[in-house]
Order: C-alpha cells, then structure tokens, then sequence
C-alpha cells in the first residue's frame, strides 16, 4: 500500500472513531469496540479499536453480538477492509452477511459544477431559514423512501410516499441532525421542484478538515434525472468551500459507485458493513 493511500486511510480510521463518541459512550472488547448511544437516535455499530495490532477473533466478536443483543442494539459490524482484512472472513464464519462497499476519495480537480449534472434546483440547509426544521424532516423522509426502495432503477414511489413517511420519523433524530447542522458538523442538501416539491436528499458529517457524504437518495420517480450525482456535488463543493481537504463516501453497490465516478470520486478500499443474515 502506497504511503499516500496509507496516510488516507488512516485519517478515514480516525473519522470513523470519532464521529459516534460525541452521542455515544464506548465498551471496549479487546481489538474491538462498540458504541452505545446515549440517549434516543439511530444506533450505532461495532469497529475495530484504533490502534489495535491485533486481529479481531471469532469471540471477541461473538462476545459484542451478545452484548448487543443485551442491550437491544443492532449486531452490527462496520470496518474498512484495508485495515482489517482477517475480519472478513471471522464476520461470515459468525453467520454474519458483509456487504462489501466501494469505498471512494473526492479528486478535487474533476469535481463538476452540479448544474451540470441535473436541471433541479439544489439547496444547502441554512439553519437561519424559518423552514430549517421542516427541510430537515423532508430530508429524512425523502432517505427513507429512497433506501426503502433501493438501486438506482425507477420506480412509482414518489412525492406522495415521502408525505407519508414524515408521520413516521423519530423526533429525536430530526432534532440531533438540526442541532449538527447548526453547529457545523453536518451539511445536509434538498433537491427539488416547486411542482413535485422535494426530490433528492444527502448529507455529510464533517470532523475537523475530513467529511463523509452519505444519506444520498432519489424519489424512486424521479430517478435517471442525475439527481444523487448532483446532490453529491453539492455537499463536496460546500465541504471544499468550508476548507475540508478530505471528502469520502461509502457506495452501497458497483451501480451506485458508478454514479459517484461522474462526481470525481475514485475508489481507494472497501468499506465493510456485517449483520445477521436476514431471515426469510
């Protein structure tokens, strides 16, 4: 591995450990540790521990999963493969499915102008707006509706079921999500129309002068419009302008990384994400 790779990928190792520590408190089980929220919110994971020499085992991991299922947690797993790669192989001999992610770095050079990329109007989420919470909500529910119907195919779910879904969002995590932004720690973005209102969605969580964009997703209708690409070029060029030299996302398929090549974004490691098989 080339020390310019390994420099990224350790500052990607040190982002990764701190974005949870500031809502969670930390159990440490040998080379790994798992983060406990504190308080309501969407939960958090296990990772390797930073530092750690050595390689996770097949109890150290058995031994978080209990304690997950202890506390009412996911059993979930999250690490960068370059860093870890023994600990592919222990997840799936746990019973656990590891999605391989494309992990990918913004190239700041070939980052293109959003307007380029689709013909909606994009919007960054000014905490100083009088709509600010409800942009926050329609975000979210714009997130839910998109991961809810995955890919990058078109599809009927559209304005009327993102409507729905703003009934069904936590409280708590639309408040968490408001005051990150307000602070600067997040960025979050709305693309849309007046006809059909909001259409694309993404944020970024930002430690220091390293961010990662996630949370990227399209009304399955308004799908093909290049919209997820010209959310992401939004989010990195507010980053950029913010003097964050380091922009990272994870890709949930080879299709959706495909869509992150046009932004700029190259793949630098793979971004692995365990759980427990679904059970059908």
């Amino acid at each position: 591995m080339d020390l310019v790779r390994t420099d990224v990928l350790d500052r990607l190792e040190r982002f990764y450990d701190a974005v949870p520590r500031d809502a969670a408190r930390v159990e440490e089980f040998d080379t790994l540790v798992l983060f406990v929220r504190d308080g309501a919110g969407w939960p958090f994971y296990a990772r390797p521990r930073p530092g750690a020499t050595e390689a996770a085992t097949l109890a150290e991991v058995t031994a978080v999963r209990e304690r997950q299922r202890e506390l009412g947690l996911p059993e979930a797993f999250e690490w960068v493969h370059e860093h870890q790669p023994s600990l592919l192989a222990v997840a799936r001999s746990a019973g656990l499915t590891v999605l391989e992610a494309p992990l990918m770095l913004l190239e700041a050079e070939r980052l293109p102008d959003p307007g380029t990329l689709s013909d909606v109007p994009m919007r960054v989420l000014d905490p100083d707006d009088p709509g600010f919470a409800a942009d926050i909500a329609l975000r979210r529910a714009v997130a839910a509706v998109g991961f809810a119907h995955g890919g990058t195919a078109r599809g009927d779910a559209g304005p009327a079921e993102r409507d729905a879904a703003l009934a069904r969002l936590d409280v708590d995590a639309l408040d968490e999500e408001a005051a990150r932004v307000a602070d600067g720690r997040r960025v979050s973005v709305l693309a849309g129309t007046p006809a059909d209102g909001a259409l694309a969605s993404g944020m970024a969580m930002r430690v220091g002068d390293v961010a990662e964009i996630a949370g990227v997703a399209t009304l399955p209708s308004a799908r093909r419009r290049g919209l997820g690409a010209a959310v992401t070029a939004t989010l990195a060029r507010e980053l950029r302008a913010a003097g964050t030299d380091l922009i990272f996302l994870s890709a949930g398929s080879e299709d959706i990384a495909r869509v992150y090549l046009r932004v700029g974004f190259r793949r630098v490691g793979t971004a692995c994400i365990a759980e427990p098989a679904a059970v059908i």
